[in-house]
């Protein structure tokens, strides 16, 4: 029952979230700026509320990033190399700080590219627009 009220939240907050795609939906998408390789991770309910990097309160139903070099407020595509499922999120924050971790999701990102039950998960990540296109490669 807490499964099904969760996901129902999370579908209801998704209603004003930057668009997902599905494998195979790539028709007027952005062109990348760069790409990138590696594993991904998640954080939630420990961190929910709690201050990212840019300031911003961190809302695990949103779909947020945290990268280390990437500038707050890129866009980036970040698709699950398993099951091929993707999602658009905005960085926010700093992390992952596991050196074989390329970017930390929020909770609801990993929902959508279904690995919450792993942990973790190999990704690509396309930078779609970036301030400083320098530090996005």
């Amino acid at each position: 029952m807490q499964r099904l009220l969760l996901l129902v939240v999370l579908t209801l907050a998704a209603c004003g979230a930057p668009a997902r795609t599905s494998p195979g939906k790539r028709t007027g998408m952005a062109e990348p700026v760069s790409v990138q390789r590696g594993m991904a991770t998640f954080y939630g309910r420990e961190q929910h509320g709690g201050p990212t990097a840019s300031g911003e309160r961190f809302d695990m139903r949103k779909m947020t990033a945290a990268h280390r070099t990437l500038p707050f407020g890129t866009r980036v595509r970040v698709t699950n190399t398993r099951n091929g499922r993707s999602v658009e999120v905005r960085i926010n924050d700093r992390g992952p700080y596991v050196e074989e971790r390329v970017i930390d999701l929020s909770y609801a990102a990993a929902l959508e590219l279904q690995f919450i039950d792993q942990g973790t998960t190999r990704v690509r990540l396309e930078v779609l627009n970036s301030r400083d296109r320098r530090r996005g490669q």
